[in-house]
């Protein structure tokens, strides 16, 4: 009993520290399975969103877009930060999705993440161009 208790509150710790805080998110691994434009490599780092419109319509649209996204669910926003979850069709993996506003700078930060593995064949880097492709077709980035 006492083990599951022990285990429980590391599992919970963890899970809460891999959510965005208000302004920095989580750092990638090493490995190649991850993308951010917080990212200080080449490897990891993907180009933040360019509001070009109206922060709060392009923080709509970006929470609207992920949720179009197949298989994917917010599980928690506010108002400058948000966390979603994405599963993969066959295997049921889960990826984390982490966004940060950062309205003075009109600019969303954004990270994609497979929490399990080593590699995830570009499927973290498409799902962040296609968010982005969604989102300048609804003409709020650039």
């Amino acid at each position: 009993m006492i083990f599951k208790t022990i285990f429980y509150i590391i599992v919970m710790t963890l899970s809460q520290t891999t959510h965005a805080s208000e302004k920095q998110l989580p750092p990638c691994p090493g490995s190649p399975n991850c993308v951010s434009s917080q990212a200080p490599d080449a490897d990891h780092f993907i180009g933040p969103f360019k509001i070009i419109t109206d922060v709060e319509q392009a923080w709509a649209a970006l929470k609207k877009a992920l949720i179009s996204q197949s298989r994917t669910v917010i599980t928690q926003a506010s108002d400058n930060a948000l966390h979603a979850e994405a599963t993969s069709l066959v295997f049921r993996f889960v990826d984390d999705v982490d966004a940060i506003l950062d309205a003075e700078a009109k600019l969303i930060h954004i990270r994609s993440a497979s929490r399990v593995g080593y590699g995830d064949f570009g499927v973290n880097r498409r799902r962040i161009e296609a968010l982005r492709a969604q989102l300048q077709q609804a003409h709020v980035i650039e």
